[in-house]
């Protein structure tokens, strides 16, 4: 909601500003200019990227609209999740959770969080170290190495569509340039003509550059950047998991490690110790 607000208020300022200045807004609306940039940005999206990428960027982008899952509620269902898993190895067994990672949809502990459940990556993620951990053949530090390698090269694939979609914005000027000297060659053409053709073919010339600026850095930019906050945050997600694991891996009771796992979580996102106690034990509980 918060890109929408600030793509509006971008636009509206830049509108009002002009208008104050008794600009006349209908020059500013140049087709022929804006099929020029924003079909070649396209273009160099599709020509840099390979399909699945572009399926990530668009993915991306309407995941700024809708905001970032990576909540401080999410965290604490997570902690809360992880208490229970621990508790749940802690009670049966090692060699009995095998059944609980290689079908987590039939498991008493991963059924009653659905909103994991549906983030296959983390859900693998975290079921593949517990099935290596349940082998009894890898010791903690491995493992450990283990989920770090997989985090680095999820924080790679996680930051390829920012990338890419920062790669558009910066192409966006020069673009604009380029609409901007197509609509300098067509005056060059109108030369000798009536004073106002002239002076409107080169203010639709100007509006090229307007246009290619203003989408840089009043609208894909931003974009751009906001993804990558939000890719940040889901990495800070798989490192809570990480550390929660890790902990517990190494011997840790199961609120000690999560309490580990709490601690890696953003101040803004990370719940209270108490908070947290409450969501896993109860107020009050030992």
């Amino acid at each position: 909601m918060l890109v929408i607000v600030g793509i509006l208020l971008v636009f509206g300022a830049i509108a009002t500003g002009y208008l104050l200045e008794k600009g006349n807004l209908l020059v500013l609306l140049q087709p022929a200019e804006l099929i020029i940039i924003g079909g070649a940005a396209i273009g160099t999206l599709l020509t840099a990227n390979p399909i699945h990428l572009l399926k990530e960027i668009f993915q991306g982008m309407l995941g700024t609209l809708k905001g970032s899952k990576y909540t401080k509620p999410y965290f604490g269902e997570t902690l809360k999740m992880l208490y229970d898993l621990f508790a749940h190895v802690r009670k049966v067994g090692v060699a009995a959770v095998e059944q609980d990672v290689d079908e987590p949809e039939k498991s008493q502990v991963f059924s009653k969080y659905p909103k994991f459940l549906t983030d296959h990556t983390a859900l693998h993620f975290l079921c593949d170290t517990f099935r290596t951990y349940t082998s009894g053949a890898v010791g903690h530090m491995d493992i450990d190495h283990l989920m770090e390698t997989e985090i680095e090269v999820l924080q790679e694939e996680l930051h390829r569509p920012v990338q890419a979609l920062h790669t558009v914005a910066d192409c966006l000027p020069g673009l604009g340039i380029v609409a901007a000297v197509l609509g300098v060659v067509i005056t060059m053409g109108s030369l000798g003509g009536p004073p106002e053709e002239v002076g409107q073919k080169v203010a639709a010339a100007l509006v090229g550059t307007f246009l290619g600026i203003l989408l840089c850095y009043g609208v894909v930019g931003p974009l751009a950047n906001n993804m990558a906050v939000s890719r940040e945050d889901e990495i800070l997600y798989y490192r809570c998991l990480r550390e929660g694991v890790n902990s517990f891996v190494k011997g840790a009771a199961p609120m000690l490690a999560v309490e580990f796992a709490r601690r890696t979580i953003p101040d803004h996102l990370r719940p209270s110790f108490q908070e947290m106690e409450t969501l896993c034990r109860g107020t009050g509980a030992p």
